[in-house]
Protein backbone atom coordinates (compact mmCIF):
# COMPACT_ATOMS: atom_id res chain seq x y z
CA UNK A 1 0.00 0.00 0.00
CA UNK A 2 0.96 3.38 -0.79
CA UNK A 3 1.20 4.43 3.11
CA UNK A 4 3.78 1.78 4.10
CA UNK A 5 6.76 3.72 2.85
CA UNK A 6 8.07 7.06 3.94
CA UNK A 7 4.24 7.60 5.26
CA UNK A 8 5.00 11.98 6.25
CA UNK A 9 5.71 11.86 2.30
CA UNK A 10 3.16 9.93 1.21
CA UNK A 11 0.35 11.70 3.50
CA UNK A 12 1.32 15.11 2.33
CA UNK A 13 0.93 14.08 -1.16
CA UNK A 14 -2.36 12.68 -0.63
CA UNK A 15 -3.34 16.20 0.86
CA UNK A 16 -2.24 17.90 -2.15
CA UNK A 17 -4.52 15.68 -5.03
CA UNK A 18 -7.59 15.00 -2.66
CA UNK A 19 -10.56 17.31 -3.54
CA UNK A 20 -12.42 15.63 -6.56
CA UNK A 21 -13.25 12.10 -5.41
CA UNK A 22 -14.64 13.43 -1.73
CA UNK A 23 -16.26 16.34 -3.29
CA UNK A 24 -18.31 14.58 -5.74
CA UNK A 25 -19.51 11.69 -3.44
CA UNK A 26 -20.35 13.87 -1.01
CA UNK A 27 -22.48 16.36 -3.02
CA UNK A 28 -24.40 13.19 -3.96
CA UNK A 29 -25.59 12.97 -0.65
CA UNK A 30 -27.73 15.97 -1.58
CA UNK A 31 -31.63 16.93 -0.96
CA UNK A 32 -33.28 14.24 -2.77
CA UNK A 33 -30.31 11.55 -1.52
CA UNK A 34 -31.52 12.65 2.22
CA UNK A 35 -35.02 12.44 1.60
CA UNK A 36 -34.54 9.09 0.21
CA UNK A 37 -32.73 8.08 2.64
CA UNK A 38 -34.76 9.20 5.69
CA UNK A 39 -37.66 8.36 4.07
CA UNK A 40 -36.57 4.75 4.36
CA UNK A 41 -35.60 4.76 7.56
CA UNK A 42 -39.11 5.89 8.74
CA UNK A 43 -40.92 3.51 6.80
CA UNK A 44 -39.01 0.39 6.94
CA UNK A 45 -36.48 1.24 9.84
CA UNK A 46 -32.84 -0.91 9.68
CA UNK A 47 -34.22 -3.10 6.83
CA UNK A 48 -32.68 -1.57 4.03
CA UNK A 49 -29.41 -0.95 5.62
CA UNK A 50 -27.75 -3.32 4.11
CA UNK A 51 -28.26 -2.29 0.36
CA UNK A 52 -25.09 0.44 1.35
CA UNK A 53 -22.66 -2.30 1.43
CA UNK A 54 -23.94 -3.18 -2.00
CA UNK A 55 -23.82 1.21 -3.02
CA UNK A 56 -20.82 1.66 -1.60
CA UNK A 57 -18.84 -1.01 -4.01
CA UNK A 58 -20.79 -0.05 -6.87
CA UNK A 59 -19.97 3.59 -6.37
CA UNK A 60 -16.00 3.13 -5.88
CA UNK A 61 -15.97 0.96 -9.15
CA UNK A 62 -17.50 3.49 -11.19
CA UNK A 63 -16.10 6.54 -10.21
CA UNK A 64 -12.69 4.81 -10.00
CA UNK A 65 -13.26 4.27 -13.67
CA UNK A 66 -13.66 8.05 -14.21
CA UNK A 67 -10.65 9.07 -11.88
CA UNK A 68 -8.44 6.77 -13.84
CA UNK A 69 -9.60 7.85 -17.04
CA UNK A 70 -9.11 11.58 -16.67
CA UNK A 71 -5.43 10.91 -15.18
CA UNK A 72 -4.52 8.46 -18.45
CA UNK A 73 -5.99 10.55 -21.11
CA UNK A 74 -5.85 14.36 -19.56
CA UNK A 75 -9.18 14.92 -20.83
CA UNK A 76 -12.71 14.90 -19.68
CA UNK A 77 -15.18 12.22 -20.06
CA UNK A 78 -17.66 14.57 -22.33
CA UNK A 79 -14.65 15.25 -24.83
CA UNK A 80 -13.70 11.44 -24.58
CA UNK A 81 -17.43 10.87 -26.13
CA UNK A 82 -17.28 12.99 -28.66
CA UNK A 83 -13.52 11.59 -30.17
CA UNK A 84 -15.19 8.62 -29.98
CA UNK A 85 -18.75 8.22 -30.59
CA UNK A 86 -18.95 11.50 -32.70
CA UNK A 87 -21.16 14.63 -32.12
CA UNK A 88 -25.04 12.92 -32.37
CA UNK A 89 -24.10 11.12 -29.63
CA UNK A 90 -22.18 13.77 -27.52
CA UNK A 91 -25.31 16.33 -28.24
CA UNK A 92 -28.20 13.57 -27.06
CA UNK A 93 -25.77 12.98 -23.71
CA UNK A 94 -25.35 16.90 -23.18
CA UNK A 95 -28.89 17.24 -23.58
CA UNK A 96 -29.77 14.92 -20.79
CA UNK A 97 -27.03 15.75 -18.91
CA UNK A 98 -28.48 19.82 -18.94
CA UNK A 99 -32.19 18.56 -18.43
CA UNK A 100 -31.45 16.14 -15.32
CA UNK A 101 -28.63 18.78 -13.59
CA UNK A 102 -31.41 21.55 -14.40
CA UNK A 103 -34.35 19.64 -12.33
CA UNK A 104 -32.13 18.61 -9.40
CA UNK A 105 -30.02 22.13 -8.70
CA UNK A 106 -33.77 23.24 -8.49
CA UNK A 107 -34.10 20.60 -5.77
CA UNK A 108 -31.32 21.84 -4.02
CA UNK A 109 -32.18 25.28 -3.69
CA UNK A 110 -35.64 23.86 -2.13
CA UNK A 111 -33.66 21.53 0.19
CA UNK A 112 -31.70 24.99 0.98
CA UNK A 113 -35.00 27.16 1.49
CA UNK A 114 -37.16 24.22 3.40
CA UNK A 115 -33.35 23.94 5.95
CA UNK A 116 -33.35 27.42 6.59
CA UNK A 117 -36.93 28.11 7.00
CA UNK A 118 -36.43 25.37 10.34
CA UNK A 119 -34.39 28.30 11.86
CA UNK A 120 -36.74 31.32 10.87
CA UNK A 121 -35.14 32.63 8.03
CA UNK A 122 -37.30 33.04 4.63
CA UNK A 123 -36.85 31.50 1.21
CA UNK A 124 -36.82 34.88 0.06
CA UNK A 125 -33.65 35.51 1.95
CA UNK A 126 -31.84 32.45 2.32
CA UNK A 127 -32.53 31.14 -1.12
CA UNK A 128 -31.10 34.63 -3.51
CA UNK A 129 -28.27 34.86 -0.74
CA UNK A 130 -27.09 31.10 -1.36
CA UNK A 131 -27.68 31.71 -4.80
CA UNK A 132 -24.67 34.75 -4.81
CA UNK A 133 -22.55 33.22 -3.06
CA UNK A 134 -22.44 30.51 -5.23
CA UNK A 135 -22.15 32.32 -7.81
CA UNK A 136 -19.42 34.03 -6.57
CA UNK A 137 -17.07 31.67 -5.46
CA UNK A 138 -16.76 30.24 -8.68
CA UNK A 139 -16.55 33.73 -10.32
CA UNK A 140 -14.10 35.42 -8.01
CA UNK A 141 -12.04 32.24 -7.11
CA UNK A 142 -9.53 29.70 -8.40
CA UNK A 143 -9.50 26.19 -8.79
CA UNK A 144 -7.90 25.49 -5.41
CA UNK A 145 -9.58 28.17 -3.38
CA UNK A 146 -12.99 26.77 -4.98
CA UNK A 147 -11.93 23.36 -4.18
CA UNK A 148 -11.42 24.45 -0.29
CA UNK A 149 -14.57 25.59 -0.13
CA UNK A 150 -16.40 22.74 -1.30
CA UNK A 151 -14.38 20.16 1.00
CA UNK A 152 -14.96 22.68 3.63
CA UNK A 153 -18.70 22.28 3.19
CA UNK A 154 -18.18 18.31 2.61
CA UNK A 155 -17.79 18.80 6.79
CA UNK A 156 -21.47 19.62 7.17
CA UNK A 157 -22.61 15.99 6.57
CA UNK A 158 -20.36 15.21 9.36
CA UNK A 159 -24.08 16.63 11.15
CA UNK A 160 -25.88 13.54 10.42
CA UNK A 161 -23.18 11.18 12.08
CA UNK A 162 -23.44 13.56 15.20
CA UNK A 163 -26.87 13.44 15.38
CA UNK A 164 -27.06 9.42 14.67
CA UNK A 165 -25.15 8.96 18.06
CA UNK A 166 -27.25 11.57 19.97
CA UNK A 167 -30.29 9.54 18.97
CA UNK A 168 -28.82 6.45 20.93
CA UNK A 169 -30.14 3.78 18.50
CA UNK A 170 -29.84 0.45 19.22
CA UNK A 171 -26.83 -0.58 17.80
CA UNK A 172 -27.21 -4.32 17.35
CA UNK A 173 -30.22 -4.03 15.42
CA UNK A 174 -28.33 -1.63 13.15
CA UNK A 175 -25.75 -3.67 12.19
CA UNK A 176 -27.57 -6.77 11.87
CA UNK A 177 -29.84 -4.70 9.30
CA UNK A 178 -26.19 -3.91 7.71
CA UNK A 179 -25.01 -6.92 7.53
CA UNK A 180 -27.97 -9.77 7.08
CA UNK A 181 -29.99 -8.82 3.70
CA UNK A 182 -33.67 -8.23 3.92
CA UNK A 183 -35.47 -8.32 0.80
CA UNK A 184 -39.76 -7.55 0.99
CA UNK A 185 -41.84 -7.95 -1.70
CA UNK A 186 -43.27 -4.81 -0.80
CA UNK A 187 -43.95 -2.27 -3.73
CA UNK A 188 -42.49 0.45 -1.95
CA UNK A 189 -39.42 -1.50 -0.19
CA UNK A 190 -38.75 -2.02 -3.73
CA UNK A 191 -39.03 1.04 -5.07
CA UNK A 192 -36.66 2.45 -1.92
CA UNK A 193 -34.37 0.32 -2.71
CA UNK A 194 -34.35 1.46 -6.43
CA UNK A 195 -34.17 5.07 -5.69
CA UNK A 196 -31.48 4.23 -3.11
CA UNK A 197 -29.04 3.35 -6.01
CA UNK A 198 -30.98 5.77 -8.11
CA UNK A 199 -29.42 8.95 -5.94
CA UNK A 200 -26.34 7.90 -5.20
CA UNK A 201 -24.95 6.68 -8.59
CA UNK A 202 -26.27 10.00 -11.09
CA UNK A 203 -24.73 10.86 -14.40
CA UNK A 204 -23.09 14.26 -13.08
CA UNK A 205 -20.85 12.43 -10.49
CA UNK A 206 -18.75 10.70 -13.48
CA UNK A 207 -18.51 14.01 -15.92
CA UNK A 208 -17.67 16.32 -12.90
CA UNK A 209 -15.24 13.60 -11.36
CA UNK A 210 -13.33 13.29 -14.47
CA UNK A 211 -13.32 17.10 -15.06
CA UNK A 212 -12.01 17.93 -11.82
CA UNK A 213 -8.82 15.09 -12.02
CA UNK A 214 -7.73 16.86 -15.38
CA UNK A 215 -8.17 20.49 -14.07
CA UNK A 216 -6.49 19.10 -10.98
CA UNK A 217 -3.78 18.10 -13.15
CA UNK A 218 -3.70 14.58 -11.62
CA UNK A 219 -1.24 12.36 -13.80
CA UNK A 220 -0.70 8.41 -13.78
CA UNK A 221 2.24 9.40 -11.18
CA UNK A 222 -0.63 10.95 -8.44
CA UNK A 223 -3.26 8.05 -9.79
CA UNK A 224 -2.83 6.10 -6.76
CA UNK A 225 -3.40 8.64 -4.15
CA UNK A 226 -6.58 9.26 -5.88
CA UNK A 227 -7.60 5.86 -6.35
CA UNK A 228 -7.33 5.78 -2.47
CA UNK A 229 -9.62 9.03 -2.11
CA UNK A 230 -12.24 7.03 -4.92
CA UNK A 231 -12.47 4.48 -2.26
CA UNK A 232 -12.70 6.57 1.11
CA UNK A 233 -15.09 9.00 -0.59
CA UNK A 234 -17.42 6.04 -1.44
CA UNK A 235 -16.77 4.84 2.13
CA UNK A 236 -17.85 8.93 3.66
CA UNK A 237 -20.51 9.09 1.55
CA UNK A 238 -22.25 6.40 2.08
CA UNK A 239 -21.81 6.05 5.79
CA UNK A 240 -23.48 9.30 6.37
CA UNK A 241 -26.39 8.06 4.36
CA UNK A 242 -26.04 5.31 6.91
CA UNK A 243 -26.45 7.27 9.97
CA UNK A 244 -29.77 9.33 8.13
CA UNK A 245 -31.06 5.79 7.94
CA UNK A 246 -30.28 5.11 11.43
CA UNK A 247 -31.42 8.25 12.79
CA UNK A 248 -34.64 7.82 11.24
CA UNK A 249 -35.19 4.57 11.82
CA UNK A 250 -34.26 5.13 15.77
CA UNK A 251 -36.94 7.68 15.96
CA UNK A 252 -39.46 8.25 13.49
CA UNK A 253 -39.79 4.39 12.23
CA UNK A 254 -40.49 3.31 16.32
CA UNK A 255 -43.20 5.96 16.66
CA UNK A 256 -44.72 5.12 13.44
CA UNK A 257 -44.37 8.64 11.92
CA UNK A 258 -44.02 9.00 7.97
CA UNK A 259 -42.36 11.51 6.11
CA UNK A 260 -41.91 12.65 2.79
CA UNK A 261 -38.95 15.22 2.44
CA UNK A 262 -35.20 15.86 4.55
CA UNK A 263 -37.32 18.72 6.31
CA UNK A 264 -39.95 16.64 7.32
CA UNK A 265 -37.09 14.56 9.18
CA UNK A 266 -35.43 17.31 10.73
CA UNK A 267 -39.10 19.15 12.22
CA UNK A 268 -40.03 15.08 13.17
CA UNK A 269 -36.95 14.63 15.30
CA UNK A 270 -36.86 17.75 17.53
CA UNK A 271 -39.25 16.54 19.71
CA UNK A 272 -38.61 12.90 19.49
CA UNK A 273 -34.88 13.24 19.56
CA UNK A 274 -34.37 16.58 21.20
CA UNK A 275 -34.33 19.48 19.36
CA UNK A 276 -29.86 19.32 19.11
CA UNK A 277 -30.80 16.21 16.85
CA UNK A 278 -33.41 18.05 14.48
CA UNK A 279 -31.02 21.27 14.44
CA UNK A 280 -27.82 18.88 12.94
CA UNK A 281 -30.69 17.25 10.96
CA UNK A 282 -31.83 20.45 9.52
CA UNK A 283 -27.83 21.96 9.16
CA UNK A 284 -27.04 18.89 7.43
CA UNK A 285 -29.31 19.53 4.93
CA UNK A 286 -28.60 22.69 4.58
CA UNK A 287 -25.03 22.12 4.00
CA UNK A 288 -25.32 19.41 1.80
CA UNK A 289 -27.68 21.32 -0.62
CA UNK A 290 -25.18 24.20 -0.58
CA UNK A 291 -22.60 22.32 -1.96
CA UNK A 292 -24.95 20.60 -4.49
CA UNK A 293 -26.18 23.46 -5.70
CA UNK A 294 -22.34 24.78 -6.42
CA UNK A 295 -21.37 20.98 -8.07
CA UNK A 296 -24.03 20.58 -9.98
CA UNK A 297 -24.02 24.06 -12.72
CA UNK A 298 -20.00 23.64 -12.20
CA UNK A 299 -20.28 20.04 -13.68
CA UNK A 300 -22.82 20.43 -16.40
CA UNK A 301 -20.61 23.85 -17.43
CA UNK A 302 -17.55 21.89 -17.75
CA UNK A 303 -19.65 18.67 -19.28
CA UNK A 304 -20.67 20.87 -22.18
CA UNK A 305 -17.89 23.19 -23.12
CA UNK A 306 -15.73 20.13 -22.79
CA UNK A 307 -18.26 18.54 -25.42
CA UNK A 308 -17.96 20.66 -28.08
CA UNK A 309 -14.15 22.44 -27.60
CA UNK A 310 -14.71 25.83 -25.87
CA UNK A 311 -12.93 27.19 -23.25
CA UNK A 312 -13.72 26.49 -19.63
CA UNK A 313 -12.14 26.33 -16.03
CA UNK A 314 -12.49 28.32 -13.08
CA UNK A 315 -8.74 29.83 -13.71
CA UNK A 316 -10.24 31.43 -16.65
CA UNK A 317 -11.61 34.82 -16.34
CA UNK A 318 -14.86 35.62 -17.58
CA UNK A 319 -13.86 37.00 -21.18
CA UNK A 320 -11.93 34.14 -21.97
CA UNK A 321 -14.85 31.31 -21.35
CA UNK A 322 -17.99 33.38 -21.49
CA UNK A 323 -19.80 30.13 -22.06
CA UNK A 324 -18.56 28.73 -19.20
CA UNK A 325 -19.34 31.43 -16.93
CA UNK A 326 -22.38 32.30 -18.48
CA UNK A 327 -23.82 28.43 -18.18
CA UNK A 328 -22.45 28.27 -14.70
CA UNK A 329 -24.82 31.83 -13.93
CA UNK A 330 -27.87 30.55 -15.84
CA UNK A 331 -27.91 27.50 -14.11
CA UNK A 332 -27.67 29.26 -10.77
CA UNK A 333 -30.21 31.74 -11.65
CA UNK A 334 -33.44 29.25 -12.84
CA UNK A 335 -32.79 27.50 -10.20
CA UNK A 336 -33.09 29.77 -7.63
CA UNK A 337 -36.04 31.23 -9.63
CA UNK A 338 -37.97 28.31 -9.68
CA UNK A 339 -38.38 28.65 -5.47
CA UNK A 340 -39.24 32.04 -5.45
CA UNK A 341 -41.74 32.44 -8.58
CA UNK A 342 -45.29 31.38 -7.63
CA UNK A 343 -46.73 29.01 -9.84
CA UNK A 344 -43.56 27.16 -10.92
CA UNK A 345 -44.21 22.94 -10.90
CA UNK A 346 -41.84 22.40 -8.95
CA UNK A 347 -42.55 18.55 -8.36
CA UNK A 348 -43.38 17.85 -12.36
CA UNK A 349 -39.62 19.52 -12.90
CA UNK A 350 -38.24 17.32 -10.12
CA UNK A 351 -40.04 14.00 -11.55
CA UNK A 352 -38.77 14.84 -14.68
CA UNK A 353 -34.99 15.12 -13.85
CA UNK A 354 -35.02 12.20 -11.94
CA UNK A 355 -36.23 10.25 -15.26
CA UNK A 356 -33.77 11.96 -17.40
CA UNK A 357 -31.11 10.78 -14.85
CA UNK A 358 -32.36 6.77 -14.81
CA UNK A 359 -32.59 7.15 -18.39
CA UNK A 360 -29.10 9.17 -19.25
CA UNK A 361 -27.00 6.71 -16.83
CA UNK A 362 -27.07 3.54 -17.95
CA UNK A 363 -26.32 5.33 -21.59
CA UNK A 364 -23.42 7.31 -19.58
CA UNK A 365 -22.19 3.57 -18.34
CA UNK A 366 -22.33 1.70 -21.34
CA UNK A 367 -19.89 4.38 -23.23
CA UNK A 368 -17.39 4.57 -19.94
CA UNK A 369 -17.17 1.22 -20.31
CA UNK A 370 -16.30 1.13 -23.81
CA UNK A 371 -13.78 3.89 -23.49
CA UNK A 372 -12.43 2.05 -19.91
CA UNK A 373 -11.79 -0.75 -22.56
CA UNK A 374 -10.25 0.81 -25.19
CA UNK A 375 -6.27 0.26 -25.28
CA UNK A 376 -6.16 2.84 -28.11
CA UNK A 377 -7.22 5.21 -24.57
CA UNK A 378 -6.48 2.92 -22.05
CA UNK A 379 -2.84 1.07 -22.90
CA UNK A 380 -2.40 -1.04 -20.10
CA UNK A 381 -4.77 0.97 -17.75
CA UNK A 382 -7.83 -0.40 -19.40
CA UNK A 383 -10.83 -2.08 -17.29
CA UNK A 384 -9.85 -5.44 -15.26
CA UNK A 385 -12.70 -8.11 -15.27
CA UNK A 386 -13.67 -6.90 -11.88
CA UNK A 387 -14.36 -3.05 -12.86
CA UNK A 388 -16.41 -4.49 -16.33
CA UNK A 389 -18.18 -6.66 -14.64
CA UNK A 390 -19.30 -4.14 -11.97
CA UNK A 391 -19.86 -1.80 -14.13
CA UNK A 392 -22.40 -3.77 -16.62
CA UNK A 393 -24.38 -4.93 -13.83
CA UNK A 394 -24.65 -1.52 -12.71
CA UNK A 395 -26.03 -0.29 -15.94
CA UNK A 396 -28.38 -3.26 -16.68
CA UNK A 397 -29.68 -3.42 -12.85
CA UNK A 398 -30.02 0.87 -13.22
CA UNK A 399 -31.84 0.68 -16.88
CA UNK A 400 -34.32 -2.46 -15.12
CA UNK A 401 -35.00 0.10 -12.45
CA UNK A 402 -35.73 2.96 -14.19
CA UNK A 403 -38.20 1.03 -16.53
CA UNK A 404 -40.01 -0.15 -12.90
CA UNK A 405 -39.90 3.37 -11.74
CA UNK A 406 -41.44 4.34 -14.86
CA UNK A 407 -43.98 1.52 -14.72
CA UNK A 408 -45.11 3.33 -11.09
CA UNK A 409 -45.46 6.36 -11.53
CA UNK A 410 -47.52 5.70 -14.70
CA UNK A 411 -50.02 3.25 -13.05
Amino acid sequence: MFFTKRPLRRILLFLAVIGPAIVTSSADNDAGGIATYAIAGASYGYTLLWSLLLITFGEAIVQEMAARMGAVTGRGLSALIREEFGVRATFFAMLGLLIANLGTVIAQFAGIAAGLEIFGISKYISVPLTAFLIWQLVRRGSYDAVERTLLALCSALLAYIVSGIVVGPPWGQALRGTLIPSLRFDSNYILLLIASFGTTLAPWMQFYLQSSVTEKGITLRDYPYTRFEVLFGALFSNLVSWFIIVTTAATLFVHGISVESAADAACALAPLAGEYAGALFAVGLVGASTLAAAVLPLCTAYGICEAFGWERGINQEIQEAPLFYGLYTGIIVIGAAAILLPGVPLVPVMWLSQVANGLLLPVILILMIGLANDWRIMGNHANGRLSNAVAWFTAIFVALATVALLASGFF
